[in-house]
């Protein structure tokens, strides 16, 4: 299961339908064709990565080698929003927005058993990539992330959080329920943490992250590529389970 923002489109007229209806039957097929291939070149060739902090890592002048994950991964060992060997055989990026009700989901459900038997063991390098797709709040859950992984809290805020997500819709996250997750999670300063929280530069950091991860064709939560293989949505664990034993395999 995935979620997508959703927005009204404008309405065409009668002619004008019916004439991209008679051109939509000449393009299906080739734009079918086209959809997998696009991303792969845009993921590949055009991704400048940028950190959890806001800086961004040096583009390779030449083609990029190695998996598409490798390809789209920050490839920071002190990155506060990844987790696992930096050189484990397989990499595994996740696209997610904290409100998702999907996302929380798979971190409930799925990545505990990851962590422990892929993650923690060496096998799988893991990263969190933050989008802001529903509003101002994902916005400040995502910087209320940043902030927590600044003090090495980043894993743990985010179990507080998605733990106390409804198991439907949205939640609701002021300002002052995101500080008391914090405290939750065990992040030291908090007043820190407030501050980070509350800064414009992070907010726009996370902004510019969102605008780069849909201009990628990220445009659902959750959202996987595991090493060489595109996963969308919150699939069951065993679904997980093999396309990380299969990249191994092939590792």
């Amino acid at each position: 299961m995935t979620e997508q923002p959703n927005g009204p489109g404008p309405k065409p007229s009668i002619p004008d339908l019916q004439h991209k209806l008679r051109t939509s039957r000449r393009l299906n097929i080739g734009l079918a064709a086209m959809v997998a291939f696009l991303f792969v070149v845009v993921v590949t060739q055009q991704v400048t990565a940028s950190t959890p902090s806001g800086g961004a890592a040096t583009p390779s002048a030449t083609a990029p080698t190695g998996t598409l994950a490798q390809s789209v991964a920050r490839d920071q060992a002190d990155d506060p929003m990844a987790w696992g060997d930096p050189k484990a055989p397989v990499v595994m990026v996740q696209w997610t927005d904290f409100r998702c009700p999907f996302c929380a989901s798979f971190a409930e459900d799925s990545l505990p058993s990851l962590f422990t038997d892929y993650i923690d063991t060496g096998k799988v390098r893991f990263e969190i990539h933050d989008v802001a797709f529903f509003g101002d709040q994902s916005v400040d859950a995502a910087a209320a992330v940043r902030a927590a992984g600044k003090q090495g809290k980043a894993h743990e805020y985010m179990v507080v959080m998605f733990d106390a997500a409804p198991s439907s819709g949205h939640p609701d996250l002021p300002a002052a329920k995101l500080i008391g997750f914090a405290k939750t999670a065990g992040v030291p300063d908090l007043d820190a943490f407030a501050a980070d929280l509350a800064d414009p530069a992070v907010h726009q950091q996370v902004i510019a992250d969102t605008t780069k991860a849909q201009q990628m064709g990220v445009t659902s939560v959750p959202y996987f590529v595991i090493g060489g293989q595109v996963v969308s949505g919150a699939q069951p664990l065993a679904s997980f389970r093999a396309v990380i034993d299969t990249e191994l395999a092939n590792s």
